[in-house]
């Protein structure tokens, strides 16, 4: 029977930051985007509590006009975390507007997550900072995420933990119910990621963690997404040439 302590799972994760600071910024600050949903509400409370609330900032970044900014606006205020707001609409629209060619459909989905990437990275050098990645296990196992977007950063805290077990630790680290349970979505479909999905999390958590598995139409969905992604986990597959003697 699979068992999740998550007091041990915090705990080693809080530590696991302190000691990456450590090693790899002992004077930087974290620097993550804010959605005020649970990945990043619970990324950015592990950072505080790792790192102290004044080595942390939260960058808000709407595309145009976000409805729920309240939520990411809540969460800094829970934390106590600085933050700052880059609207990434314009840099958005310039881009779409740029391009001449008939753009796809993901392309357009994937533009703001690269382009919030970028604005994170210009943050964080700013002010010598480290970007925290905000992917969970279940997203990156199916591929749920934009290759150079919101999938890349400096570090990872919670790629080791399903849904089920990011939302356990929010709960755990006193998070706002709303921020731990906020439905999550793409922001341009107005549909839930487990609509986009075709099903839901705890259906991959159980087939992830436990070896559950669901009806099998689910189960070969599950199982080509996750095969046909993985090259989003590897940073770049590269020619190797042995040069003769």
């Amino acid at each position: 029977m699979y068992n999740f302590n998550v007091e041990r799972a915090t705990d080693c994760c809080v530590k696991w930051i302190k000691d990456w600071f450590d090693k790899n910024g002992k004077d930087c600050k974290a620097v993550i985007g804010i959605s005020g949903g649970k990945d990043s509400s619970v990324v950015a409370a592990l950072l505080t509590r790792a790192l102290g609330k004044d080595r942390v900032i939260g960058v808000l970044m709407p595309n145009g006009e976000q409805k729920d900014i309240d939520a990411a606006y809540l969460l800094c205020d829970h934390l106590g975390i600085e933050r700052t707001v880059l609207n990434v609409g314009a840099a958005v629209e310039g881009v779409k507007n740029a391009y001449k060619g008939n753009a796809t459909r993901q392309a357009v989905v994937n533009l703001p997550p690269r382009i919030r990437m970028a604005a994170l990275y210009y943050v964080s050098q700013s002010v010598n900072g480290r970007v925290a990645n905000t992917c969970n296990l279940s997203e990156d196992y199916v591929g749920y995420s934009t290759r150079y977007g919101d999938s890349v950063g400096d570090f990872s805290p919670i790629s080791c933990f399903t849904v089920t077990e990011v939302k356990l630790i929010g709960r755990y680290l006193g998070l706002p119910n709303e921020l731990v349970d906020k439905v999550p979505s793409d922001g341009l479909s107005g549909l839930s990621d487990e609509d986009n999905l075709g099903f839901s999390y705890d259906t991959l958590d159980k087939y992830i963690r436990e070896g559950i598995l669901p009806p099998e139409p689910v189960k070969a969905k599950i199982d080509r997404l996750h095969d046909s992604n993985l090259f989003k986990l590897r940073y770049m597959d590269c020619f190797k040439y042995e040069p003769s003697l």
